[in-house]
């Protein structure tokens, strides 16, 4: 899987509607909070995956989300645990939550209760699609770590995720531009708005 893949399956009409029904927030808005949103989220699983405090507690949630049944996404986002996904979120956004909830808020005119609780849906099926394919390559290959995956897969290292957080919440963004992995980051915001048109 690639990152085109792997975004469009978060993206589906099955995934955005599912997400809105358990949010109880339109399709529209769950759109917009997706793609303010996930360039954030997955950077966050990337340090998450290489930071040496969060590698080994990232790696066991990975593989505990590997085993959810998303083979019907409908079913899935049906059954959604929002704790599980606030939960998630509070690890990949770290102490910049409350603040980046507030400025997605902002940028899409989604309340922040309701984009908290489109996070909270859309976590658990994210960490289930990185978990399936973590896996999946590490099956192929015993010796891939978790860290190269993710960085292979999204395309960047960690220390763009600081500058895009900085760039989301506005300040420093002419060194996020100068940043390597900040761009790779804004590549994702780019495909992401193609895919929820």
């Amino acid at each position: 899987m690639d990152i085109t893949s792997l975004l469009g399956t978060v993206t589906s009409a099955d995934s955005t509607d599912g997400i809105s029904k358990a949010a109880g927030v339109s399709n529209d808005q769950t759109r917009g909070v997706l793609s303010a949103a996930l360039p954030l989220l997955l950077g966050g699983a990337l340090s998450q995956s290489s930071g040496s405090g969060t590698a080994s507690g990232f790696a066991n949630a990975l593989t505990q989300h590997a085993t959810d049944n998303t083979s019907n996404v409908g079913a899935f986002m049906q059954n959604v645990d929002m704790k599980d996904g606030d939960k998630i979120v509070d690890h990949l956004l770290g102490e910049n939550k409350k603040s980046v909830i507030a400025q997605i808020a902002k940028k899409t005119g989604v309340k922040q209760a309701d984009v908290k609780k489109v996070l909270a849906a859309a976590a658990p099926l994210l960490m289930s699609i990185l978990g399936k394919e973590v896996g999946s390559q590490q099956q192929s290959n015993s010796s891939l770590g978790v860290a190269g995956i993710m960085s292979s897969l999204l395309g960047g290292g960690g220390s763009g995720t600081a500058n895009l957080l900085t760039g989301l919440l506005g300040g420093g963004q002419q060194q996020s531009q100068q940043n390597s992995g900040a761009n790779n980051n804004g590549g994702l915001a780019s495909l992401l708005m193609g895919l929820l048109k």
